[in-house]
């Protein structure tokens, strides 16, 4: 059975910095791109970052470019989201999900992703 559980989240001041981890059980890593969402109240879901099957490839949204690093460690079967100088405006659930590498060739393509986790809140505020 294909799982995601996110962990990581919580209650950080802004400049501050989390890392979110999401441990994957039932498929092989290396054939799945994994990306990490987040949905802010009353906004919509947004990719701010993925990892292409075998790592080979990263993306990043604007919004968090050169604040947010993906990483994944096939060892351990957990895809991992540092981030850096977080902001008010990072307020979210944040969500990791999985498509193989069959289903779509790249990562940055949010619409195939057919495999969530449950979400872990990130709130920035002073």
């Amino acid at each position: 059975q294909l799982q995601l559980v996110e962990s990581g989240g919580g209650l950080v001041q802004p400049g501050g910095s989390l890392r979110l981890s999401c441990a994957v059980s039932g498929f092989t890593l290396d054939y799945y791109h994994i990306g990490w969402f987040r949905q802010a109240p009353g906004k919509e879901r947004e990719e701010v970052s993925c990892t292409s099957s075998f790592g080979t490839t990263t993306n990043y949204a604007d919004s968090v470019e050169g604040r947010f690093t993906i990483s994944r460690d096939n060892a351990q079967n957990t895809v991992y989201l540092q981030m850096d100088s977080l902001k008010p405006e990072d307020t979210a659930v944040y969500y990791c999900a999985a498509v193989h590498l069959t289903v779509q060739a790249m990562c940055d393509l949010p619409g195939g992703y057919n495999y969530w986790g449950q979400g872990t809140q990130v709130t920035v505020s002073s």
